[in-house]
This record gives structure tokens, sequence and C-alpha cells, in this order.
């Protein structure tokens, strides 16, 4: 049986998703396409010549093959991320947006207030929206009323690497929810990847960790192994954890 991540109307066989940042080339980021086989992959608006959408970074993407989710990113307050949606979607980009508002230079941390107001905004202008977001189990919660697609909670701040920080309260998001929770940012490894989908996130998305490896291609490839892993352990359960000690042989006919 398939095994098949729905978000609003559509269906992806693939639950590990990939950014567009950082590669060393056009090409290397293709080749890791292939070897990802994501199915959905973002880019930032701005990014986009949007006096010519078949320009830049679009020329080098075949919607045929792969899903392409516009983004915020750049975005400081709610008023700036649902123009940047709304430009996206006039130069027919998409109505999917995955909604960053980031005021933060530093850390990038992103703002739950403004993220909620410009997500209940570009809803109710039929937008299909994925925000990213803290660990904040509130503020999933309040943004899944408000009727987003997903939600995104962040495993440590963006291009970090530093992997999966915030388990408990991602495990709270991932109780909670009742839309795909995806974990994105700060996945720094093949194995946070696993332990992400392990806990039950619905998928991850990746980028600076494969685009800056030294070989991104082969890292597009662990992520994606790494990835069904975590999904078929989630599925399958796990074994009960113990404080003490149980021998995986009988015990009975032990030579006396």
């Amino acid at each position: 049986m398939d095994d098949i991540l729905k978000i609003a109307d559509r269906e992806f066989k693939s639950r590990f998703m990939i950014g567009t940042g950082k590669f060393p080339s056009d090409e290397i980021m293709n080749r890791c396409l292939e070897a990802s086989e994501a199915e959905i992959i973002t880019v930032a608006v701005r990014r986009v010549d949007l006096e010519n959408p078949n320009a830049d970074i679009m020329s080098a993407l075949d919607p045929k093959k792969i899903f392409i989710l516009p983004n915020t990113s750049g975005a400081q307050n709610a008023d700036e991320a649902v123009r940047t949606a709304m430009l996206a979607r006039g130069m027919g980009l998409s109505n999917w947006i995955k909604l960053e508002v980031t005021p933060d230079p530093k850390y990038l941390w992103p703002d739950g207030d403004e993220t909620l107001k410009a997500a209940k905004i570009l809803v109710k202008e039929g937008f299909v929206v994925l925000p990213y977001i803290g660990p904040d189990p509130v503020l999933a919660k309040k943004l899944e009323d408000a009727g987003t697609a997903t939600v995104m909670p962040l495993a440590s701040p963006i291009g970090t690497n530093k992997g999966m920080k915030s388990v408990d309260t991602i495990k709270i998001i991932i109780e909670q929810a009742g839309i795909p929770v995806v974990i994105d940012a700060g996945i720094g490894s093949p194995s946070d990847a696993a332990l992400a989908m392990e806990l039950g996130a619905d998928a991850v998305m990746i980028n600076t960790a494969i685009s800056a490896s030294p070989e991104p291609v082969k890292m597009a490839e662990a992520f994606k192994l790494a990835s069904r892993a975590g999904r078929f352990a989630y599925l399958a359960g796990m074994a009960e954890k113990r404080d003490t000690a149980r021998p995986s042989s009988p015990t009975k006919w032990l030579v006396k």
C-alpha cells in the first residue's frame, strides 16, 4: 500500500522536501533533486524575476517533474508576507505559499504573531498556506484553526545544521495536529531527518545540509534514505524501552 502524503488537494509519494538556496550551481541542484526523489521544492519569490518568471531560478526547474512552492523569505511582517504571496500568485507561480515572517536578521526566528496575522489573510484570499513557525504547540493549533494546510516547525534556527533541538515541543505539535507537520530548518544530518520521521512528522524540509555539503548529490540521497527509514520505523512502531535488561534468548535450558 502506498504511503501517501496529502496536503490540501494534492498527494505526494515523497515525504522529503527540498529548498533551492546555496547550491554551487543549477546543474548540481537538479542532480540533487533527482537523487532525493523529492516532489516539492521551495523557491524564494524574491529570487524570481517577476517581470520574467521563466528566467533565473525558475528556468532551472521543470514544473512537470516537481511541484514548485514559492515562499515569502525576506518578509519581516505580515504586510510584506501577504504582498509577496500576492505577487507570486499574480505572476502565475502558485496559490500555494510557504509563509515565512522573520524580522530577526541574526537568528531568522519566525514571528508568530505576524505569521498568524498573515495566515488568516492569505487563507481568506484562497491561498494554500504552509507556515514556518517556531516549535510552539499553541501557535501551531491556532494556525490550524485558521485554516492553514500544514504547520512547519523549525528543528533549530535556519542554516545552523544543529538538528532536533526541540524534540519535546515538536512531539506535542505532532500529537495535537490534524494537518501535516513538516519539520523545517536546522536539520543538519540524515539522522536528524530520521529522528523527525520516527517521532511522527509527516515530512521534512532540507536545504543547507545538502547544498553546503562537499558532496551535495550523495547527501541528497542520504537524506532520502534516512527520511524513508524514519517513516518506516514510525509506521512499524517502536519496541518498548525498559529500565532493566531482558535476555533476547530463552534461559530455561541453561547448562548448570
